[in-house]
């Protein structure tokens, strides 16, 4: 699934792309695709004409404001890409990929087109009268944002402190931070020194502090290298991202540490991998 680095390099280039153009048009190719409104006409009639004046990332949900003609506001489209989703720039006339969900017509031939294998992705049309957490229930439940003022070591600790649940399993817990997951759980507990399975009970002050500075670090090296690509994503361009080429820990099981060459293990907690080095992360 994209995590927070790869969702917000997709942000940055639909700012970059789509930003003050006219959507000219719509087609849904698959209805469930379309969270709100159950109609897929009321979804196409409503998003006609509307423009995109800025893309915003709220975890790992990416929300666009809408402006129509008179730049008076005209709601908010929102898009989670799940598990397998992409969203691509392309020519119109570009062949249909097999799972294309969602197309976006823009001038100038161009269209946002989206693209999911697994069908879990989601869009979203919140009315103008609407704010999209209103209509986009699941942004209610997200803790802050990882470069939010209120992500501190204090507040961290305080989430942690009663919680006697191995810390990867809580990394991944959207309610405490939004936007990490399994990538960068790992990366992030690697360069804390900290193994997935300890209890967040029994960490000290300084392995927190470590801990979240860490977790900064590590999304701030993956955005600046596009995010990770292992399996589906790509940027709207359609390029890799590069952060799995330098990965720490993720996606290494049985290769040396960068670090100390110790093998990398892997083990499962709450039903997701977990890589970590067994030297590193005594």
């Amino acid at each position: 699934m994209p995590e927070l680095p790869e969702v917000e390099t997709v942000r940055r280039g639909l700012d970059k792309l789509t930003t003050n153009q006219f959507i000219e048009g719509s087609a849904v190719l698959l209805p469930r695709t379309v969270a709100y409104p159950l109609s897929v006409a009321e979804f196409d009639n409503s998003i006609l004409g509307a423009a995109i004046a800025s893309w915003q990332r709220r975890g790992k949900y990416l929300i666009a404001e809408l402006i129509d003609k008179s730049k008076k506001p005209a709601g908010y489209l929102g898009v989670h890409l799940r598990m397998t989703g992409q969203l691509l720039w392309l020519k119109q006339s570009e062949p249909l990929q097999k799972h294309t969900r969602v197309r976006l017509f823009f001038p100038g031939n161009q269209e946002l087109r989206f693209v999911d294998t697994r069908t879990f992705g989601k869009f979203w049309l919140v009315p103008p009268a609407s704010s999209p957490e209103t209509i986009i229930t699941g942004l209610q439940k997200l803790g802050p944002e990882p470069f939010a003022t209120e992500f501190t070591s204090a507040y961290l600790a305080a989430k942690l402190s009663k919680r006697r649940r191995n810390i990867k399993t809580l990394l991944l817990d959207q309610n405490i931070v939004a936007g990490i997951g399994n990538i960068y759980a790992d990366e992030t507990l690697f360069k804390s020194q900290i193994r997935p399975e300890t209890l967040a009970t029994d960490l000290t002050v300084a392995q927190i502090d470590k801990l979240h500075a860490a977790i900064i670090e590590v999304l701030e090296i993956a955005i600046a290298q596009g995010g990770t690509t292992f399996s589906d994503f790509l940027n709207l361009l359609g390029v890799n991202g590069n952060y799995g080429n330098s990965a720490l820990v993720y996606g290494r099981q049985g290769e040396p540490c960068r670090v100390c060459n110790t093998p990398i293990e892997k083990i499962k907690l709450g039903g997701r991998s977990s890589h970590f080095c067994p030297k590193c992360q005594e």
